[in-house]
């Protein structure tokens, strides 16, 4: 899937953000500046959000809870984790029962989200975002309404 541009980024999060549900995760891979948060930012508007939601990439996990948000929702930037130890310690196992993760950056937690929707952008000559994903069996009938 091609994303013209941060726009069209915003909109495809936003459409997930009317599929996803609590016990999902989605995982964004991508450089710097693919538009891994701008899909994040999209869901989260999707979701009720207000305003311009916040990397999370100092905070790691960055919080959104009803009323602010439809459902619960963690927004994990895993960029600063060196150590698959300090993933432990950020209980994202517990929380995942009842809320949505959107998770950046998961290739410092190899394997840990299996059933995920894994998407993946890369950052074309054009300036366009391509698009890939990994859709799990859970998913697969919500991704053919993206």
């Amino acid at each position: 899937m091609t994303l013209a541009d941060a726009a069209a980024t915003e909109l495809l999060g936003a459409r997930l953000g009317t599929l996803a549900g609590p016990g999902d995760v989605i995982t964004l891979t991508g450089p710097l500046g693919a538009g891994k948060t701008s899909i994040a930012r999209g869901l989260l508007a999707a979701l009720g959000l207000e305003g311009e939601a916040p990397s999370p990439s100092f905070a790691i996990v960055q919080p959104y809870a009803p009323p602010e948000v439809s459902i619960p929702v963690l927004h994990v930037d895993l960029y600063r984790i060196d150590e698959p130890d300090e993933i432990e310690e950020l209980g994202l196992d517990e929380a995942l029962s009842d809320s949505l993760l959107i998770v950046e950056w998961p290739e410092r937690a190899p394997g840990m989200w299996p059933e995920a929707l894994a998407l993946a952008l890369t950052i074309e000559p054009d300036g366009t975002r391509a698009l890939t994903a990994q859709v799990p069996a859970a998913w697969k009938a919500r991704w053919r309404q993206i």
